[in-house]
Formats: structure tokens, C-alpha cells, sequence
């Protein structure tokens, strides 16, 4: 097996003094010259190194302040009754998830209609065509990017009424309370997760790294006779901060 070069050595030691708490975040890192010497090797080596860790988001070069240890983002948990109505302030299953109020909730969005391609009439079971609401989302917990999706509902259910107008938005229990409050009774939820690396846009809005891997996943709203009424596809999350809980009931 050949071995591993040197680069990717360095930056595995690295990032074990990053993940064992040796450099904390906040903390600067030694100098180029001064790894170069705590290494042997070249400063082309070691700025390799720096960029592995650049592009997995443990660090962040500053203009007149060096190579900066970045925060690490806390742990969210996306749990199976995030969906459900609770009593109390404004809330939406993002706010929940993210476990903040609604003053430290920000949303940037961008309304357009399309025509349903092939694979969006296959999520909503409708015919190529049909003309659909696509609502582009980017969430903020305290002005730091940590969602984004696009929202699909059917144009002949929201034309007209205030759910196609993106003034509304964020709506207060978000789309099952949008959908109810133009008559739509949303009875089931679906989802389904998938991961991968990140697209070029992906990475930039969400602030992360090119080998940060995200967690994409659609959920479907369906109303009580059995037709979907809303795709959001996909929900984009970073993957090293995002765990899907269930809890599965055998009794």
C-alpha cells in the first residue's frame, strides 16, 4: 500500500491537536516558518496541509491574523415529533430543531413559479407540467447559515392567497400551519435522508468547506386524502453538526 504523503500526514497530526483540544477555537496557529521547522519540511508542504484543513472547515486564514482555529458548531438533533403543533411563542420545525426563539430566527427567500420537471411530478405524483410555487429558503440561527432548502406547493392551490406572498414568510408554524390556513389538512409527513459532499453553492451559502459533508433529505407534506400538497426538495444541512433522532414505539 503506498504510503501517505507527507501533507496528509501533517494535517492528521493537526488535527488531532484541533480535536483533542491543543489548539482551541480561537486559537492561532504557529506560523508557517514555525511548522515548517516542526516538521522538516517545505513550506509548499505544509501550506498543502493547512489547505486539507481549510476545505474541511477546522480552520480559517485572516487577513493580518494568521491561520485561526474555527468554532466548532454545535450539535443539532432533528427529532421525529418536530413537526407536531405545540402550544407556546411563535415556532417552526426548524426552530426547534435549531432549539431558538423566534427573534434569533432569520430567513432569506426568494419566491419564483416553475413547471414541474420529471422528478418533482414523480415526488408530488402529478403530471410534467403542473405548474408549482418554488420557494428558495436559507435559514439563520443568530445570522449564522445552517439550512437551505427550496419549497415546491401547487400553484392552483396558493394563487391568490397570502401563503404565495414571500411578505408572509417566516409563517409561524411554518407550512403545515400555511397550508391549514388556506383549508389544506396536512395528516402525514415524509422524509427521506441521503448524504454526500457539498456543491459549490452549498458550500458557500452554508459557510462550510469543500470536504464538509452535508445531509440533504426531502420531506413531503400530504393532505388527508392522500394527495401531496408540498415537496420541499432538498433540505440541505452541514453533516458534521446534524443528528436524525427517531424513536420507534414496539408496544
Amino acid at each position: 500500500m503506498a504510503e501517505r504523503p507527507e501533507y496528509l500526514r501533517i494535517a492528521a497530526d493537526i488535527r488531532t491537536h484541533i480535536t483533542d483540544a491543543t489548539y482551541r477555537p480561537g486559537d492561532k496557529l504557529p506560523t508557517l516558518p514555525v511548522l515548517c521547522d516542526t516538521y522538516g519540511v517545505s513550506e509548499t508542504t505544509i501550506r498543502n496541509a493547512l489547505a486539507v484543513l481549510r476545505a474541511e472547515g477546522l480552520i480559517e486564514t485572516r487577513t493580518r491574523a494568521g491561520t485561526i482555529v474555527r468554532d466548532r458548531p454545535p450539535v443539532h438533533r432533528l427529532t421525529a415529533d418536530r413537526y407536531r403543533t405545540q402550544p407556546g411563542p411563535p415556532q417552526t420545525a426548524f426552530t426547534r430543531d435549531q432549539g431558538i426563539g423566534w427573534s434569533e430566527y432569520r430567513l432569506d427567500k426568494r419566491f419564483e413559479r416553475v413547471r414541474a420537471g420529471a422528478d418533482l411530478a414523480a415526488l408530488f405524483e402529478c403530471e410534467v407540467g403542473e405548474a408549482l410555487l418554488a420557494r428558495h429558503f436559507v435559514f439563520y440561527d443568530s445570522d449564522e447559515p445552517t439550512q437551505m432548502s427550496t419549497s415546491y406547493v401547487r400553484w392552483s392551490d396558493v394563487a391568490g392567497t397570502p401563503v404565495a406572498d414571500p411578505i408572509n414568510e417566516p409563517w409561524p408554524g411554518g407550512t403545515r400551519a400555511q397550508l391549514a390556513h388556506i383549508g389544506i389538512r396536512v395528516t402525514r409527513i415524509t422524509e427521506t435522508f441521503t448524504t454526500g459532499m457539498p456543491t459549490e453553492k452549498e458550500a458557500t451559502v452554508l459557510r462550510i468547506g469543500g470536504a464538509v459533508p452535508v445531509l440533504r433529505f426531502t420531506r413531503r407534506h400530504l393532505a388527508a386524502d392522500g394527495r401531496v400538497v408540498e415537496v420541499a426538495h432538498p433540505i440541505v444541512r452541514r453533516g458534521d453538526a446534524t443528528v436524525v433522532e427517531f424513536a420507534i414505539d414496539l408496544d
